[in-house]
């Protein structure tokens, strides 16, 4: 592979702050994030992909590409090719591998903005503060690659463990576990700037902080808990930024800085399964499938497949959802590129989950935009789990969960900032990082370089579905062959 365009810059530096919601990048929260914009193109009504769960989102990062092409359908799915009695938990990095193993290396089943850098001798270097799962699937095939990969989490958590072996030394013990995520975010900031940029020189330098999204979770959304960890992701980022502006050359630098996704505030935890249960669907949740006939993952959204029995199971226990009060939306494998195999339900098609790997139902529970006790507009259900009620939820299709921060800078001159509001996605993260440096995207690759003008114009729809009162909707916007979900309700 080969140089197609003239490169725009020589480096591309991202950094990736998990969860955060664009209506929280303000002067006051996020001054860095700030300054970018004002040398730089705020694309204020970016997307993620559906569902917006993280290990999903990132592996659209990766891949520029929904998960109907790269395979990681949710971020935790019954996978039987990789367990037969439990449900892969894509956060585990011995789930992950074993996935690897059963997927001939491809359980990110396409080709990554790294696997692309590789065929062209081009290093990318990330520095992880996620979960092991996440940080190995945004450069799945790092070792094979020649790449650098830090994780958090210590050796064991990544591909290359000299990644980690060679910056305790550099930068010091990795960090004690707290909330918010204090001492990762300010280690993988130094880590950045002392070693990655001012070391190992990649043409691509990834930074993935995984605050607010871990004090949204656990601390509200809007809380000053939560608020502390986001401006100290800032804070760190600030001084990638003063690194950048102290180079020689900093107008061949580019920065990106996006989030996977948004979040909204949870205002009851419902007992879905219980309830279907006492109705009559025997239904396993993570393991112990014995005697089951579902199994099911939750959250904001889950999916449910039939583990034995008629498929007619299956239209039964949709009808069922379709009647609850709490469940705003259905999908089923589809019957079309709208409606679903079962009546009522919409397609996977629909919203670019349609992969061999996935569900044969996906349920969404109901929110609107209502305003959380700090605010903030955003409020939905969610099965019960570990995150306290009141905490930051995704993984929906609530405006709020689906809107991410998206910004890109190139050139090291203020200039009055421009805010867009054409559609794009996580999905043109791998494009524009190839473009930009005058590469190609894969073949497999939907979304386009956002260092380009866009060319058609964009198009608006809503789609329905519905049966015996029960209706439900999907919002979708498609420009330059790409689809964005805006939303959806009922």
């Amino acid at each position: 592979m080969t140089q197609t365009a003239k490169p725009l810059a020589d480096k591309v530096i991202v950094a990736v702050f998990d969860g955060l919601r664009p209506d929280m990048v303000t002067p006051e929260l996020t001054p860095n994030i700030m300054r970018l914009v004002r040398r730089g193109r705020w694309f204020r009504e970016a997307r993620s992909v559906f569902p917006s769960v993280t290990r999903v989102a990132t592996s659209s990062i990766a891949t520029g590409a929904t998960p109907a092409r790269h395979g990681v359908v949710g971020n935790a799915f019954y996978h039987p090719a990789a367990f037969s009695d439990a449900v892969l938990m894509t956060s585990r990095i011995d789930h992950i591998r074993q996935a690897e193993a059963v997927n001939g290396g491809r359980f990110v089943a396409v080709d990554t903005f790294g696997d692309v850098l590789a065929q062209t001798g081009k290093k990318l270097c990330v520095v992880h503060t996620g979960t092991a799962g996440s940080a190995h699937v945004i450069n799945p095939r790092a070792r094979a690659n020649g790449h650098w990969t830090f994780s958090i989490h210590g050796p064991d958590a990544t591909q290359t463990p000299e990644a980690v072996t060679t910056a305790i030394p550099r930068i010091g013990p990795l960090p004690e576990k707290e909330l918010p995520r204090i001492g990762d975010v300010r280690y993988a900031g130094r880590l950045m700037t002392d070693h990655v940029l001012a070391e190992l020189d990649p043409d691509v330098a990834l930074v993935w902080f995984s605050e607010p999204d871990t004090s949204f979770h656990y601390r509200d959304i809007g809380s000053a808990d939560a608020k502390k960890g986001l401006a100290e992701a800032d804070a760190a980022f600030g001084g990638i930024l003063d690194w950048v502006e102290a180079q020689p050359h900093a107008e061949r630098i580019a920065v990106i800085v996006a989030s996977d996704h948004g979040q909204i505030s949870t205002r009851a935890a419902h007992p879905l399964f219980d309830d279907a249960r006492k109705a009559g669907f025997p239904i396993a949740l993570k393991d112990g499938f014995a005697g089951s006939t579902f199994v099911a993952t939750g959250g904001i959204s889950g999916e449910i497949r039939l583990l034995q029995g008629e498929r007619d199971n299956l239209a039964r226990i949709a009808n069922w959802l379709m009647e609850q009060p709490e469940v705003g939306h259905v999908f089923a494998r589809g019957r079309n590129e709208v409606e679903g195999e079962i009546e009522g339900t919409l397609s996977f098609d629909l919203v670019g989950k349609a992969h061999a790997r996935q569900a044969d139902l996906m349920f969404v529970l109901k929110s609107d935009l209502s305003q959380d006790r700090y605010g903030l507009p955003g409020l939905g259900l969610m099965t019960p789990g570990d995150v306290p009620v009141g905490g930051g939820m995704h993984g929906g299709l609530n405006p709020h969960e689906l809107n991410t921060v998206l910004v890109l800078g190139l050139g090291a001159e203020e200039q009055p900032g421009h805010i867009a509001t054409s559609p794009v996605g996580i999905i043109d993260i791998a494009p524009t990082i190839l473009d930009l440096l005058g590469l190609p995207k894969a073949a497999t690759m939907q979304g386009r370089s956002l260092a380009r003008a866009a060319g058609e114009d964009a198009r608006k729809a809503r789609f329905s579905a519905g049966r015996n009162g029960f209706v439900q909707h999907v919002d979708i916007i498609e420009q330059d062959g790409r689809r964005f979900i805006l939303g959806g309700g009922q």
